[in-house]
C-alpha cells in the first residue's frame, strides 16, 4: 500500500479497468473531507467514454494521459446545488459573487486531495492536471456546466504502468515560518533551492534550453508573463458567464 510519502504522479496507465465499484466507493469515501458548513460545494463530472476524453483533451493540451487513462475526473466548484435546494426551500440565495467561488473550489480541491489519497492507497495512480483553469470554457462547454458550477481539477486516474522518479520537494524548514511570516532572502533562497538546481536533469533541461539558470526555465518557457495574463483573462471571463463574478 503507497503511503503519501511515497506518491508519485503516473501518467501512464495499464489497460485494466478501474471497476465502477472500486470508483464509487473511493468517490463516497472521499466525501468525508472538510468541508465549509457542511455544504459540500463541490460536484464529480467521471469521464469513461472514448469519446468524452478525446472531447476534452484539447483543453487540457492534448496530453496523452487524458486519453488513455481508463478513467478522467472532473471536480468541480458547485454553488448550483446549494442555491437550487435554497431556493426550493423558501430561502434566498446570494452565491453569485466571487467570496462563494472561492468557497466551493476550496471545498472541490479538498475533496480532489482526500479522493487522490484514497486511490493511491488502493493501489491506482493519478495526475493531477494544473490545465484545469488555463482553458476552463472548454471544459464547461464540452461537460455542460451550467451556472455557479466551475472545473477546478482534474485528476486522471487507472492502474499504473510505469515506476517514475519521486519528484523532489523543497526543505521542510522552506516552507514553514514560525509565528509569523520570514521573508525570503538571496541566502534563504540559495538554501531552498541548491538541491533541485544540482539535480542531472534539471542541469540539462537548462542546457537544452539554452538557458543560463533553472529559474528561466519557469519564467521564460513553461510559465511566461504573456501566457498568464492571457489566460487569467479567459479565467476572469469563464467566472463571469458561470455568475461567480458580475
Amino acid at each position: 500500500m503507497m503511503t503519501i510519502k511515497q506518491r508519485k504522479s503516473i501518467r501512464k496507465y495499464s489497460q485494466q479497468a478501474v471497476s465502477d465499484e472500486l470508483l464509487y466507493k473511493l468517490i463516497e469515501e472521499a466525501e468525508q473531507t472538510p468541508t465549509m458548513g457542511n455544504l459540500q460545494l463541490y460536484s464529480v463530472i467521471v469521464t469513461k467514454s472514448k469519446e468524452g476524453k478525446e472531447a476534452l483533451a484539447p483543453a487540457h493540451f492534448n496530453q496523452p494521459m487524458i486519453t488513455e487513462a481508463p478513467v478522467v475526473l472532473t471536480i468541480c466548484a458547485d454553488f448550483r446545488r446549494t442555491t437550487v435546494w435554497a431556493e426550493n426551500r423558501k430561502a434566498n440565495p446570494g452565491y453569485d459573487n466571487f467570496l462563494s467561488f472561492m468557497n466551493a473550489a476550496t471545498d472541490a480541491l479538498l475533496y480532489t486531495q482526500s479522493f487522490c489519497n484514497l486511490a493511491e492507497e488502493a493501489g491506482l495512480g493519478t495526475c493531477f492536471l494544473g490545465t484545469t483553469i488555463y482553458m476552463p470554457q472548454m471544459i464547461i462547454n464540452t461537460l455542460k456546466l451550467p451556472k455557479l458550477v466551475f472545473p477546478v481539477a482534474t485528476i486522471t486516474l487507472g492502474w499504473p504502468d510505469e515506476n517514475p522518479k519521486q519528484s523532489d520537494r523543497l526543505p521542510l524548514k522552506t516552507i514553514v515560518h514560525q509565528e509569523h511570516f520570514d521573508d525570503y532572502n538571496s541566502n534563504k533562497i540559495n538554501e531552498a533551492y541548491a538541491y533541485k538546481e544540482s539535480l542531472e536533469e534539471n542541469i540539462n533541461f537548462v542546457k537544452i534550453n539554452q538557458k543560463e539558470t533553472l529559474a528561466q526555465i519557469f519564467t521564460d518557457i513553461r510559465y511566461t508573463k504573456k501566457d498568464n495574463e492571457a489566460m487569467s483573462e479567459g479565467l476572469i471571463k469563464a467566472l463571469r458567464n458561470q455568475g461567480f463574478l458580475d
